[in-house]
């Protein structure tokens, strides 16, 4: 079967790749383009580990083809921080001690600033609903989500 090509936008690069139509956004990130940030956890939907923004809307990666992103926009969390300097959701999980094993940290980073991008002024229980389609293992959740409250309270005292 012959490879499909496919031009996009991936964290604001223009970018071409080649995949097989059954392949995953997932597998040609990290497989094709070497963006290994974005973990696999499930290939299902399930757990949210290898959520990013297809055109502005927060996707597990798993479940959309690379054939079907020609011509979209994507945001992985290697798009996330700006230059060398954190987003303050990077940075708060990182002053909150809110990841361990870290497989699942790459999706929760994505669907927070998804979140913030949307709203700073989510209440905690908004914040918890919002992701509860990132599963972690390891942390208990509550690191995560004062993380998420403590960067969205500084981002609203910086804007």
């Amino acid at each position: 079967m012959a490879k499909t090509h496919v031009t996009t936008t991936i964290n604001g690069e223009l970018t071409e790749f080649l995949c097989e139509p059954q392949q995953s956004l997932l597998d040609v990130l990290r497989d094709e383009l070497q963006l290994t940030g974005t973990k696999e956890g499930c290939g299902t939907g399930d757990c949210g580990a290898c959520s990013v923004m297809l055109d502005g809307y927060l996707v597990c990666s798993c479940l959309v083809f690379g054939a079907e992103c020609e011509s979209r926009e994507i945001t992985t969390v290697e798009g996330i921080a700006q230059h060398e300097k954190l987003h303050p959701v990077q940075q708060k999980i990182l002053e909150h001690g809110a990841l361990q094993c870290g497989i699942c940290t790459p999706g929760i980073v994505v669907a927070a600033k998804a979140l913030l991008d949307k709203t700073l002024d989510a209440t905690e229980e908004e914040t918890r609903y919002w992701l509860a389609g990132n599963l972690c293992r390891c942390t208990g959740y509550d690191k995560v989500i004062r993380a998420v409250m403590d960067a969205a309270q500084e981002m609203r005292g910086a804007s």
